[in-house]
């Protein structure tokens, strides 16, 4: 059985994207979120905050994306 990579890609871009958007919100919300800012060493313009928010909803997205293309392609040569 092949994975479908672009599929997969969204599936987990999506996910990951959200999650990010997610916790960005919450630690907004409810306040801490010094954790979150680590992010902002790994995502460019990445702040606990609601610009920063959709700016790691984007980077999430790209990040789950290319992670799950990578699955599925390692995948698929793998079980081939």
């Amino acid at each position: 059985m092949q994975l479908d990579k672009k599929a997969l890609g969204l599936a987990m871009g999506i996910l990951w994207g959200l999650a990010v958007l997610v916790m960005t919100v919450w630690a907004l919300v409810v306040g801490g979120g010094e954790h979150m800012i680590l992010l902002g060493k790994f995502y460019l313009g990445y702040s606990v905050s609601p610009v920063g928010a959709v700016i790691g909803l984007i980077w999430g997205f790209i990040d789950g994306f290319v992670g799950g293309w990578i699955l599925a392609w390692l995948y698929n040569k793998l079980a081939g």
